[in-house]
């Protein structure tokens, strides 16, 4: 625990690469809006905001685009991600959605009818294709189910610039980069566990895939909080992630526990470190999301609620991986 705990500092102290999260925050991205000018109207207003002190940004302003393409080409074309389409009942339909298509673009397009319960597909359009949502208004709430997240599915590369310039999409940017770390954290873990199940490689490498993995994971984790800080809009700062420490308190004691379930229990404990890992990394997103939402830490039984839950959904799919695994072999 003290060497492990000692190599995370140090990773500290050599610096996690701010710069990086600096790029990311000024990359370029471009919105097209188009449909009832009304409806553009409002959803301009919606998203640009919750900035501080209720002033926008030059550069969020300017990533939202009102476009008629019957009349005149978008700018900045390869900035941008997506096409919103707004319209009342029964004015989104293939007819009007295809001029726009020749964008190349996921076009989102969104219906507003009072009457109606949010709805919309399980998955975003893909690019050059829409799909239809339906909403009782632009809110956040209406929006939040699947609009808003599927907005930021079709953003990837870009997340954190989006989450930045656009407040209202910041939680579920937040959720994206969480599930993205979370699965590289699975990834590492898994990958470092059957390592230590491989007869001689296993004993040769074993040793330093376990001490390994446990930094590389704090890395992932420790680069989550400052993802999740610059979207959020704080300017990423390594000395502030010392407030935000207490959210990976139970980290070490979770993967110490995968370890030694691991070194016990062959096929099973590689399931369990991969599942603890993953789990893990969901609770420090989500404790992070929760604090800059709130304004306060996650409470310890809110914590092991979402950590609980998050770990048996994760064990169902490290069992998966490891039988795909074990097959092959």
């Amino acid at each position: 625990m003290a060497a492990a705990t000692g190599d995370i500092l140090r990773l500290v102290r050599k610096g996690i690469d701010v710069k990086m999260v600096h790029a990311n925050v000024r990359k370029p991205f471009r919105f097209y809006l188009c449909g009832d000018p009304a409806l553009i109207a409002q959803m301009r207003t919606f998203l640009l905001s919750g900035h501080a002190d209720d002033s926008v940004p030059m550069e969020a302003a300017a990533c939202l685009e009102t476009i008629n393409p019957g009349i005149a080409q978008p700018t900045f074309a390869s900035e941008a991600r997506v096409v919103l389409f707004l319209g009342h009942g029964g004015e989104v339909s293939g007819a009007t959605i295809a001029p726009i298509r020749a964008l190349n673009l996921p076009i989102i397009a969104i219906t507003v009818d009072e009457e109606a319960q949010p709805s919309g597909p399980s998955s975003p359009p893909p690019r050059g294709q829409f799909a239809e949502y339906t909403v009782p208004a632009l809110t956040r709430d209406a929006l939040r189910g699947r609009v808003l997240p599927h907005i930021v599915e079709v953003c990837k590369g870009v997340e954190i610039a989006v989450g930045r310039c656009l407040p209202p999409l910041r939680e579920s940017v937040a959720a994206k980069l969480t599930r993205d770390a979370a699965n590289n954290a699975l990834k590492i873990s898994l990958a470092s566990a059957v390592v230590d199940h491989i007869p001689i490689v296993g004993l040769v490498a074993g040793v330093f895939a376990s001490a390994g993995d446990m930094v590389a994971i704090t890395g992932i984790q420790m680069m989550l909080m400052l993802h999740i800080e610059a979207a959020y809009g704080r300017d990423p700062d390594v000395q502030r992630l010392w407030q935000l420490l207490p959210v990976i308190g139970g980290g070490f004691g979770w993967r110490t526990l995968a370890r030694e379930l691991s070194g016990f229990i062959p096929v099973a404990g590689i399931a369990i470190k991969g599942a603890i890992a993953y789990a893990g990394t969901i609770v420090v997103g989500e404790g992070v999301t929760f604090y800059y939402e709130h304004g306060r830490h996650m409470s310890s039984g809110q914590a092991r609620t979402l950590y609980e839950n998050t770990k048996n959904e994760a064990m169902t799919f490290a069992r998966d991986v490891v039988s795909r695994f074990t097959k092959r072999r």
